[in-house]
């Protein structure tokens, strides 16, 4: 049996905790989904997401926030019509994907530069019956995710350094947008980080049409009006190059 190293050995403790914490959890984690509509806001043209960081190690980025048992315990909570879309900022996330799928995810959105076999990976994640979702960090460039483009959902474009919520915009991920956009006219494009209503109409001129947004909602003295302008500003963006065509 392998030895677990002492990262590892915490990841299992923290996801232990929260299994054994999930009960006792429900009814704040319904309190927490009815006041904030759970934890990040993602717009596309067709529904609301639920856009769940999950980050198990921090050998890929250096915090940690939750696991499969707390996924599981949401879907049990807020059934089954949200979307669970699980950014997985991890350093192995071949290891993750059985556990949520088991837990009630929907999409599995994993980090190109965490594995060698992007092929095999996303053969595993529709056979676990999810749908698929590839995202690059803002030093990946986008010549190297166009080539799986077309075995995708979702391309994530991550437009702050992933790990810490808070950090400012980067505005010069934008032409990465573009031209994912230009290339692949029906791809779901996301972009994650340092999203609200000053950055909002960049992204959705350059073609994103899945807008996570974490601070700019939860810190808002007024989340709906926050969202409903990400949801209009998105809206009018594809209208227009609908028109464009």
């Amino acid at each position: 049996m392998e030895r677990l190293g002492k990262k590892s050995t915490g990841v299992m403790r923290h996801l232990a905790s929260e299994k054994r914490h999930c009960l006792t959890l429900k009814t704040e984690v319904k309190r927490w989904a009815v006041s904030i509509n759970l934890i990040k806001y993602s717009v596309n043209n067709k529904r609301q997401f639920r856009h769940v960081e999950h980050l198990p190690s921090n050998h890929f980025v250096p915090n940690i926030t939750f696991g499969h048992p707390m996924v599981e315990c949401l879907r049990n909570v807020l059934g089954k019509d949200p979307f669970f879309d699980m950014h997985m900022m991890v350093s192995k996330p071949e290891q993750w994907v059985k556990p949520m799928a088991a837990a009630g995810a929907n999409q599995y959105t994993f980090h190109l530069e965490a594995t060698n076999n992007p092929g095999s990976l996303i053969k595993e994640i529709r056979e676990s019956g999810m749908k698929v979702g590839l995202a690059i960090k803002p030093g990946t460039t986008v010549e190297t995710l166009a080539p799986w483009a077309n075995q995708i959902d979702m391309a994530l474009v991550m437009t702050v350094e992933p790990g810490f919520g808070g950090q400012k915009f980067m505005e010069d991920m934008m032409p990465k947008v573009s031209s994912l956009r230009r290339q692949f006219p029906s791809l779901d494009i996301e972009v994650d980080g340092g999203v609200g209503p000053d950055s909002i109409y960049k992204c959705a001129e350059a073609g994103a049409n899945m807008i996570v947004s974490g601070s700019a909602v939860i810190g808002s003295d007024d989340p709906r009006s926050v969202i409903a302008l990400l949801r209009t500003v998105v809206a009018e963006a594809i209208q227009k190059r609908s028109l464009d065509r």
